[in-house]
């Protein structure tokens, strides 16, 4: 892979509140507290690897599954 393509499949945080549906705000709040997905810094903007959201979006709590059996 080339660095070229590479730069070309970075996701801005536009992209990624797209793909999670949840705000801008919401990924500016994420990098603040440091509780969201690695980024990159390029000069002012900010991007992030594909891959790196797919394993963050992985590691989230899931809910559903078997209910608890009701005592």
């Amino acid at each position: 892979m080339t660095i070229q393509n590479t730069l070309e499949e970075l996701l801005t945080e536009h992209d990624v509140a797209r793909i999670t549906g949840l705000s801008v705000a919401s990924c500016r709040r994420w990098r603040l507290l440091r509780l969201g997905p690695k980024y990159l810094k390029i000069g002012a903007a900010v991007r992030y690897r594909p891959e790196d959201i797919a394993a963050w979006l992985e590691s989230r709590p899931s809910g559903g599954g078997t209910p608890a059996e009701v005592q």
